[in-house]
């Protein structure tokens, strides 16, 4: 792993990222990692309380592993030895003995009653904003905003559920008077990319961060000058080689009947939704009558009776 990525993971000043992100960082590494090193995580994000009370050769023993493997987990998860892991697991127990929710909850099963089911969303959908939350990168969120905020033009890409969210980012700037169109079309999303220079920008959303369809485009903006961000679960994947800012996203574990593009789809609504509000107050005295206008344009359409 390089220096850059093991900085993605922690804070942006190079310190180890709270208690609050751990879990966050769990989800979103654990299947970049060996077998070994998920049971480690998984042991410490599940019973954070009783890892914190353990030596590095006692988490080593009750996962069945080495003590190079518990030590090489906790600086892939951002912390610069065991011993500052030991002391977020204990910031982490503490958080969720305060009355926080259990760290991880059932999955649906096919024979769940339908209240069951809205319990469990419920749950997965509030933690893995929770997760986002914690584990965003606030520097590259607000050089993301400046970024978008003086672009000539902005160029969004994403295929799948990926793609209503870049959408719902395009009309949210048009609406404030950004130039900016999302491309679903890949061979349309290319041929756009083209036109771009230095001084427009591109955003890329992908969860796997290794969608063909999504990273094509996104290199060509890199490769014609576009200042490019991309919004993703794997700041590992192949779509950081393309990308000046990377903003991560968590998911809820994925299971049979829960597909990952579900809980991904809530995290990137997130980070779009933190992007616009960030555009809006840099951008304020022209955002402002801009959104005005596109309310009172569109204001007959839900009072009828008002044409």
């Amino acid at each position: 792993m390089t220096n850059d990525l093991k900085e993605s993971f922690s804070g942006s000043d190079g310190a180890p990222p709270a208690p609050a992100a751990l879990a966050a960082k769990v989800r979103t590494l654990a299947p970049s990692m060996t077998r070994s090193m998920q049971r480690v995580a998984e042991a410490v994000a599940g019973d954070p309380a009783g890892c914190a009370a353990l030596t590095v050769t006692g988490l080593a023993e009750l996962t069945g592993t080495s003590e190079a493997t518990v030590v090489r987990t906790a600086r892939l998860l951002g912390y610069p030895g065991y011993r500052d892991l030991r002391l977020a697991l204990a910031g982490l127990a503490a958080q969720q003995q305060s009355g926080r929710a259990p760290a991880v909850t059932a999955d649906i099963a096919v024979d769940d009653p339908i209240a069951d089911v809205v319990a469990k969303l419920a749950y997965d959908e509030q933690q893995t904003l929770a997760d986002t939350a914690a584990a965003l990168d606030t520097v590259q969120l607000g050089a993301a905003v400046g970024v978008l905020a003086g672009a000539r033009r902005i160029d969004i890409y994403g295929v799948g559920a990926s793609s209503l969210v870049g959408q719902d980012l395009a009309q949210k700037l048009l609406r404030i008077g950004l130039i900016a169109h999302a491309h679903t079309d890949p061979h349309l999303a290319v041929t756009n990319a083209v036109q771009l220079r230095s001084g427009d920008a591109a955003v890329a959303i992908t969860h796997s961060g290794s969608t063909g369809d999504v990273i094509e485009p996104l290199r060509v903006a890199f490769d014609h000058g576009a200042t490019t961000i991309a919004i993703t679960g794997r700041p590992d994947g192949p779509i950081s080689q393309y990308a000046d800012h990377i903003l991560t996203t968590s998911t809820a574990r994925e299971s049979e009947l829960r597909p990952a593009a579900m809980s991904s789809r809530t995290s990137q609504l997130l980070v779009v939704d933190c992007l616009f509000i960030g555009i809006a107050q840099r951008t304020y005295e022209t955002a402002a009558p801009a959104l005005s206008a596109s309310y009172e344009a569109l204001a007959h359409r839900h009072n009828p009776r008002t044409r």
